[in-house]
């Protein structure tokens, strides 16, 4: 039985985004997932989302960790950290760039890449016009984290508002 670690982004991913299909789906398969609502998602802290998402890690111990948006640059932190246990598979979708100058995201940023993503295998899922990261930013992070990447082409921020709700893809992702 897999277990799966899905961490959303700013705001959350509540349905109809792909993250809360995922889960149910993951769930119908017998697998155990955990996507769990982060400490005030529309306010967060980087600290507090650290902590939160650590203890899970500790708890859980994640075949696969799923993240979107923010959670990839939370999980960019824990890695420079380097207080977790590496997990076999890492998905990395939609990662913004690693400035931000929304202010009420400043605690998250800046962030260097990190040497090493605790991961046996990880990806990186772009899109080729995500208001968050331009596509020459997303190839520097993912020659500088030294993984695969798949680029969607016109899918945003790869979100429900650009029409990822049941995503088929990354269903098949997990269950390889």
């Amino acid at each position: 039985m897999k277990k799966v670690l899905i961490v959303h982004g700013w705001g959350g991913s509540d349905a109809p985004h792909w993250q809360a299909w995922l889960a149910g789906e993951v769930a119908k398969d017998y697998g155990m997932v955990a996507f769990p609502l982060l400490d005030t998602p529309h306010f967060p802290s980087k600290n507090r989302w650290m902590k939160q998402v650590k203890a899970l890690l500790n708890d859980m111990n994640p075949d696969i960790v799923i993240c979107h948006s923010l959670g990839c640059t939370l999980w960019l932190h824990l890695c420079n950290e380097g207080e977790i246990a590496p997990v076999s598979r890492l998905l990395l979708v939609a990662p913004p760039r690693l400035t931000c100058e929304i202010e009420i995201l400043k605690t998250f940023f800046p962030i260097e890449p990190p040497k090493n993503l605790f991961a046996n295998e990880a990806m990186m899922v772009t899109s080729d016009n995500d208001p968050y990261m331009s596509h020459v930013e997303a190839q520097e992070l993912q020659k500088s984290l030294g993984v695969e990447m798949k680029v969607l082409e016109k899918a945003g921020h790869i979100n429900d508002a650009s029409g990822y709700t049941e995503w088929l893809w990354v269903k098949e992702w997990v269950q390889q």
